[in-house]
């Protein structure tokens, strides 16, 4: 009887799933899937935009999650779900069908490289989703290890985006956006740090100066959103790269000077 009265009073677990973080989730699942539709329909400029509204919504459900404390292990695969989606299978097919599908002469080998590329993004972000999921218990909040998928699809919508705005041919530009294609995929499952936006502002207050910042961020975003996006997305790819060769660097001097150290303050010997 006492067993059985204690087995009563355990509390129910209560199925289900939060309902505002997720209805976010889900509408930027649907503005993925919207700019993969228009990417088909040759619509290249629509499917840029919907890529980056799924960005804006996929920056803004996790942080609504934390805010209401509604976060939930359901939310975390469901959002990795719709990332795949959003910035995985539609910057992939968006620059496939702008310029990659028609990539050298039909049949040819060379025509070939331009669904393999389109292929290869997508493949390493779902790689690196998958890493990500792994190692969010563990890994550093101020950083990403590797590219981010939505700072990738970013800058491929940009580039898009950019060359649709001031007329350029797909064909003019073939060769450069399948390099940046594979290179966009091969950084996401890189080692290379990536600052990580999820852990900053640390407070609730934050500079004027960010403020101001910000301001002339959106100013310049109406007056000519492709170059602007095009601006920060190249910045933020070769951010990564000085960041990991500065961190190698000091790393390396960190070594040579505990060597010294241990060599009492005398030169190591001359290897060669």
């Amino acid at each position: 009887m006492i067993r059985l009265a204690a087995m009563n009073e355990t509390p129910h677990r209560r199925r289900g799933a939060y309902l505002l973080p997720n209805a976010l989730t889900t509408a930027g699942l649907l503005a993925g899937f919207y700019a993969i539709v228009a990417a088909i329909n040759d619509q290249a400029v629509v499917a840029s935009v919907a890529i980056m509204v799924a960005g804006l919504l996929d920056g803004i459900d996790g942080r609504v999650a934390r805010l209401t404390n509604t976060q939930s292990e359901f939310g975390v695969q469901y959002d990795s779900l719709a990332d795949m989606v959003s910035f995985g299978v539609a910057p992939a097919i968006l620059v496939l069908c702008w310029v990659l599908n028609d990539f050298g002469h039909a049949d040819s080998m060379v025509a070939k490289l331009g669904w393999l590329a389109a292929f290869f993004y997508t493949a390493c972000a779902a790689l690196r989703l998958a890493r990500f999921n792994t190692q969010s218990g563990v890994s550093d909040k101020a950083y990403f290890q590797g590219l981010a998928s939505p700072a990738a699809a970013g800058t491929i919508l940009a580039a898009v985006w950019f060359a649709e705005s001031r007329g350029i041919a797909p064909q003019q530009v073939a060769w450069p956006m399948l390099l940046l294609t594979v290179a966009l995929g091969a950084l996401m499952v890189s080692g290379i740090r990536y600052f990580s936006f999820k852990a900053w502002p640390v407070s609730d207050r934050v500079p004027i100066t960010w403020l101001v910042m910000l301001l002339i961020v959106m100013v310049l975003l109406i007056v000519d959103p492709p170059a602007v996006l095009l601006t920060i997305g190249a910045v933020y790819v070769s951010s990564g790269l000085i960041l990991t060769a500065r961190g190698r660097y000091q790393a390396r001097d960190r070594r040579a000077r505990r060597l010294r150290d241990r060599l009492g303050g005398r030169r190591p010997p001359d290897e060669s």
